[in-house]
């Protein structure tokens, strides 16, 4: 085969990394497409508990990568890290299976196996996240014009995945009876080890760089000690315990990790502004990054809401039955995937057609967050004014997923590669792990608030049971009274006022405006810094 033709195609191993990464996500969006709903049916969580430990375990899902990805790069290589990270969230899901199959018999050993299964879900997927990625640029030479149409390709696998999981696991675990959900995380677990599979069959034989070496082997100069078996497993056993340690005590204990990232994030910018080798361009541009950042933890904590508050909300307040069929609430965690596959070409079309006029970074991602605003003030309208116990129809949920993932494809891509841009070249790692501990604290900030939606009319109604009006509840324009506030709390009914920053919510109209209120100030500030923005960055391809 000559050179030019060799050109035009994409090397197998592009199809081996995409199809080890896409059993992946399908095995972790389908595992959450059904974890609240597991949480709060089966194992009779409360709604703000749930909601909580939902953005705890999805913050700690971002942040152990930085960790996975510091091991792979000095000790383990990461093709073994790949293979050590999937069987690790092979046997998370198997312990979720197992705690599905006696939350009714052995409610406390079931316990133990819901935090053990999440913890080894946090853990693996710290070692296999960060080093599937990096493969993928490595298969190619220097500059080669096949890079970046390869990695979306690559993105088209994440999301693939991220589409049939929701469907799959939607289908034979969330049925309306709790004792399903374990045969999701059945199906996530034999997906993951299709992922692990795949690599151990394929990995060595196709995925080689552009001299036909191995890729994500062994690192040169590691210790032999550290590759040895036994070695990685009292590591991985090690890392996991950690793992469930650091979920169980945020759950349980004391809610630690949002101060644990903010506290992250500022000693990460004050050590590199206080780097006297950096010149004031290069720090300049630190401050864009950190500001960027700063905004993104608006954006993604609402987005993530996808797997708390919105699942609720297809749940109970969407109508689902089409006569023939229910739709599972879960399945409508696969849309955003869906619009990812449908719409990414036609923003990567109208950014090139745009040409001279296409807007700056900055701007890309003030347009992002106001998209989301604008999904947020669709379903707003959409609940507004509806009669108590009325559900809405699923035109609502579909049009906010599609203006989602509009301001997705505005911000995501645009920002990561912004961070790569500006970061300077001696803290390039460091900075990329900012990244990401923005969107591990986003992904706390999600339960957080989360956890401020209002009960459902079901649960309202329990107040029946015990002699209470149910009038000044069920009407939304009546203010409920502190007494029958505390007659509900006393009935273990978990109604109550919800509060943030003196905006009450007492309706799904208020929590939805919540959103629109603080993606569209978020928005327009970002739009405001724009042009100060673009100056500090010093550079004009960003």
């Amino acid at each position: 085969m000559s050179e030019t033709t060799a050109q035009k195609g994409h090397p197998k191993g592009l199809w081996v990394l995409f199809g080890t990464e896409m059993w992946e996500r399908f095995n972790y969006y389908g595992m959450r497409a059904v974890l609240v709903l597991f949480m709060t049916k089966a194992l009779l969580f409360d709604k703000a508990f749930a909601s909580n430990l939902y953005g705890s375990y999805t913050s700690l899902v971002y942040l152990t990568p930085l960790i996975g990805g510091f091991i792979a790069d000095r000790y383990w290589g990461n093709q073994r890290s790949i293979i050590a990270g999937g069987i690790v969230m092979a046997l998370g899901e198997f312990l979720l299976f197992f705690c599905g199959s006696t939350y009714a018999s052995s409610p406390d050993l079931s316990s133990i196996l819901f935090f053990s299964g999440l913890g080894l879900m946090i853990a693996g997927n710290g070692f296999f996240k960060p080093n599937i990625s990096s493969l993928v640029g490595q298969l190619y030479p220097k500059n080669d014009r096949r890079i970046d149409p390869a990695y979306t390709i690559f993105y088209m696998g994440i999301n693939v995945g991220g589409a049939v999981g929701p469907f799959i696991c939607g289908l034979v675990g969330d049925t309306g009876d709790p004792a399903d959900f374990k045969w999701a995380f059945l199906a996530g677990g034999i997906g993951m080890l299709i992922s692990v599979v795949v690599q151990l069959l394929f990995h060595k034989k196709y995925v080689l760089g552009p001299d036909k070496q191995v890729l994500g082997l062994t690192p040169a100069g590691s210790p032999s000690l550290w590759i040895k078996p036994i070695a990685i497993i009292i590591g991985l056993a090690a890392f996991s315990a950690l793992a469930i340690g650091m979920l169980y005590i945020d759950a349980k204990v004391v809610s630690y990790l949002t101060y644990l990232l903010a506290g992250s994030a500022i000693l990460i910018f004050f050590m590199v502004m206080t780097d006297k080798t950096l010149n004031k361009f290069e720090k300049h541009r630190v401050i864009v990054l950190f500001t960027v950042v700063f905004f993104v933890i608006f954006f993604w904590s609402a987005f993530e809401q996808a797997g708390a508050s919105l699942t609720f909300f297809a749940e109970e307040q969407t109508q689902r039955d089409l006569g023939f069929y229910t739709v599972p609430a879960s399945w409508f965690q696969s849309l955003n995937s869906l619009f990812v596959v449908a719409f990414a070409p036609v923003f990567a079309w109208l950014w090139l057609k745009l040409g001279k006029k296409d807007p700056s970074a900055p701007t890309k991602m003030a347009i992002g967050l106001m998209l989301l605003a604008i999904g947020y003030l669709w379903i707003a309208f959409g609940v507004k004014d509806v009669g108590a116990g009325i559900k809405v129809s699923m035109i609502w949920l579909t049009g906010m997923y599609a203006l989602h993932t509009w301001g997705e494809l505005c911000l995501s891509p645009i920002g990561l590669s912004l961070a790569n841009k500006l970061a300077p070249f001696k803290y390039a790692s460091l900075l990329m792990a900012v990244w990401f501990l923005g969107n591990a604290f986003a992904n706390k900030l999600a339960g957080v608030l989360s956890a401020l939606y209002p009960p459902s009319i079901a649960e309202i109604k329990k107040a029946a049971d015990v002699g209470i009006d149910l009038e000044p509840i069920l009407a939304k324009t009546v203010t409920p009274s502190a007494e029958v506030i505390a007659k509900l709390n006393d009935a273990g009914i978990p109604y109550k006022f919800q509060s943030i920053l003196g905006y009450d919510i007492n309706s799904l109209y208020d929590f939805f405006v919540l959103f629109v209120v603080m993606a569209g100030v978020a928005s327009l500030i970002l739009f405001a810094l724009t042009k100060k923005l673009q100056t500090m960055m010093h550079t004009k391809e960003a």
